[in-house]
Parts: C-alpha cells; sequence; structure tokens
C-alpha cells in the first residue's frame, strides 16, 4: 500500500508540475503577441552618368607661319576625358574639335584662316594623320569639326579616364598670301555620349 501511495503521490506531484508548466507557457491576459500585417519599402539608388574633359597641358598653342608651307604647333594639347557610364544606355563616346566659324577658324586684321587650313591628328584616336577640320558631326557647324576619336563602351570600359595628344598645324600650301600680322582663334573640344 505503501508502494501506492507512494506512486499516487509522485502522480499528483507530477499532474502538478506539469500544470505549473502549463501556466507559465501560457501568455498572460492582455499581454499577448499580436503582429500587424506584412509591409516594405522600395529603396532606389542610381550613379549618374558623368562625362568631362579637361586640358591639363597644351591649352594655348603658337604658331609661325610660314607662306604657302606648314606650320606645326609649338606644342601638343594633352586632352583629359573621362566617363563613368551604363553601357546599357551608352554605345560609344566620341571627342570633337570644332571652329564655331569656320570660314574664320583664326582672324586677324582684315583677313582670316578657314578651318580648311587648320589640321589635326590624334596619334591614339580616329585621324593618325593629319586632316582638316571641315567635317560636319553631331557637334559645331557643318564643315568645321573634325573626330578625334570614338570608343565602343562595354563593361570593361564604362567607367574610364583617357589622356591623347592633340597635334596641330596650319597647313598654307593651297592659301593665297597671308598679310604679316596676328591671327587668334579658339579651337572648341567637346565630348559626346551616344
Amino acid at each position: 500500500m505503501e508502494g501506492t501511495r507512494r506512486t499516487i503521490g509522485m502522480t499528483r506531484a507530477l499532474g502538478f508540475g506539469l500544470g505549473v508548466l502549463v501556466l507559465l507557457l501560457l501568455p498572460a491576459p492582455g499581454r499577448g503577441q499580436l503582429l500587424s500585417g506584412l509591409t516594405g519599402v522600395t529603396l532606389n539608388a542610381t550613379t549618374p552618368s558623368s562625362l568631362s574633359i579637361s586640358i591639363p597641358s597644351g591649352s594655348s598653342i603658337n604658331f609661325a607661319l610660314v607662306q604657302g608651307g606648314i606650320a606645326n604647333g609649338s606644342v601638343s594639347a594633352v586632352v583629359q576625358t573621362s566617363w563613368s557610364v551604363n553601357p546599357g544606355k551608352t554605345g560609344a563616346i566620341s571627342l570633337y574639335g570644332y571652329f564655331s566659324a569656320p570660314a574664320a577658324a583664326l582672324s586677324g586684321t582684315g583677313f582670316t584662316i578657314p578651318s580648311s587650313y587648320v589640321e589635326g591628328r590624334m596619334l591614339t584616336g580616329v585621324p593618325v594623320a593629319y586632316a582638316p577640320f571641315t567635317q560636319t558631326n553631331p557637334v559645331g557647324p557643318a564643315g568645321g569639326s573634325l573626330l578625334l576619336f570614338s570608343e565602343t563602351i562595354t563593361g570593361l570600359n564604362k567607367s574610364k579616364v583617357r589622356s591623347d595628344n592633340l597635334d596641330l598645324r596650319i597647313n598654307l600650301t593651297t592659301s593665297p598670301p597671308v598679310p604679316q600680322g596676328t591671327y587668334n582663334g579658339t579651337l572648341r573640344i567637346q565630348a559626346r555620349a551616344l
């Protein structure tokens, strides 16, 4: 009988312990967990495309004109082109040089030198031999520009800095005599992403 009492006592103690455990695991009234529905915030981040050029050296070039001959520029213009573009939206980066008034690329007192007598080359670009500024391109006026380079954009060169030497000369071999004087002009350089 004592064994039975002991078993009944243990059963009661075990039942009491389980009851207490169940009460501890149940949330207290008024303190139940509550969750809302799920929503989110969409985050969108972009890096804008950029395209810039600079001329770290050679922004002023002198020529000693030669009647019926060719005058090379005193220095090369170093043109640095930088870009960061999306290759899915940009097919190529192109660099152009142009004169605003092709008939008067350089002007002096009573005489002008047209852009057809000004020649450029870029050994790392498109005109590796001297060519006159007589093209019609997306920048500059008709008949007064020259494509200097065009680089196709891929995933490998979507961000790049490139440096090119632009050599210039004034070719008066077919020009009428140029009066003595000082002639000034501005060659404009512009890059374009297409």
